[in-house]
């Protein structure tokens, strides 16, 4: 009988008895997104400090926005909702507008929250792609040590052939986290990949892990080389890829929303992975994704350390740039 699929790690939608297994560590998670987003909240709330609601109020505010990275679409649709909340509010008060737009800036977000899930199929073939400096190799040893400490039997595949850092950087990784790596020096990404997943087959492993080779969306052949990854992963498992992850870096802003554009044209997107939140004034590049782009945000990371990659959740975000 097939195993019963499970959303991992920890997420707001997992069982009530995921949810109550760490409270403390989800507050210092919390802490740390506030601290991180502090940069991009502070330009969007002191729009806020003063006295009355007006014309004046919503262009200061409609320009924060920008200035933060939500993009022109999301800008407008979150005045336009904010607007008709006030009225149904009959609010009078700027702090309160502040609430009303955490509110509305939570439910533009909320069609990304969704958790990774795996146990469906065995085993679960994810590839990842994003461009160098995004932060992606460090994010799969983070999400490898997410997944084997939930007891998934990961196997890393070093598809990154043509960077030696990166494949000494994900020995690492597969070292710290006693996990099984796939590596090839110089060799082809696809046959690596292709290697890769057969061995995950034989070894009935629960995740296998692609680390593709960082690239530019503009790099045409570097792009024709992702969709070979994944054609060739599909010949290794019919059903695979399961998931398509992109790591962006959070401090891009738009830049981030076109990476997400060619990447997802090129290889069918089925989440995100969104790091370095923190220190930089452009957080709200998520609202330009959730309108422009919505694909599934995973996990969001606010550090370097560990602990510093959890799960999205809509709410926390919104009251965490707006707190």
């Amino acid at each position: 009988m097939a195993p019963t699929p499970v959303p991992v790690p920890v997420s707001a939608p997992a069982p009530a008895a995921a949810i109550a297994a760490a409270p403390a560590e989800r507050t210092g998670w919390l802490d740390r997104l506030k601290s991180g987003l502090r940069k991009t909240g502070t330009s969007i709330t002191t729009v806020f400090t003063g006295t009355q609601i007006d014309d004046a109020l919503y262009e200061e505010l409609e320009e924060a926005l920008l200035m933060a990275d939500t993009g022109v679409k999301a800008t407008t649709h979150l005045l336009q909702d904010l607007k008709r909340r006030v009225k149904d509010a009959k609010a009078t008060d700027p702090a309160a507008v502040k609430g009303l737009l955490a509110d509305a800036l939570a439910d533009l977000l909320r069609p990304l929250e969704k958790p990774l899930v795996i146990g469906e199929f065995t085993p679960t073939v994810i590839m990842v792609a994003g461009v160098n400096g995004a932060g992606k190799t460090t994010s799969i040893g983070k999400l490898t040590k997410h997944l084997a400490d939930e007891g998934a039997a990961v196997l890393l595949a070093a598809a990154d052939t043509f960077r030696a850092a990166a494949r000494e950087q994900l020995g690492v990784w597969a070292d710290r986290n006693t996990v099984e790596i796939v590596s090839q020096e110089g060799g082809d990404p696809a046959a690596v990949s292709f290697d890769a997943v057969t061995a995950g087959k034989a070894r009935g492993k629960d995740v296998v892990l692609v680390d593709t080779a960082g690239r530019l969306p503009t790099q045409l052949h570097l792009m024709e080389e992702l969709k070979k990854i994944r054609r060739v992963v599909t010949k290794a498992d019919a059903t695979a890829p399961h998931e398509v992850l992109l790591v962006i870096d959070g401090n891009t802003g738009q830049n981030a929303l076109a990476q997400v554009r060619s990447f997802d044209d090129a290889l069918q997107l089925t989440g995100l992975i969104v790091t370095k939140l923190d220190g930089t004034a452009k957080g709200g590049v998520l609202a330009a994704i959730a309108q422009e782009r919505p694909i599934p945000v995973y996990f969001i990371g606010v550090g370097e350390k560990l602990e510093d990659l959890e799960t999205f959740n809509a709410r926390e975000f919104a009251q965490a740039l707006l707190s």
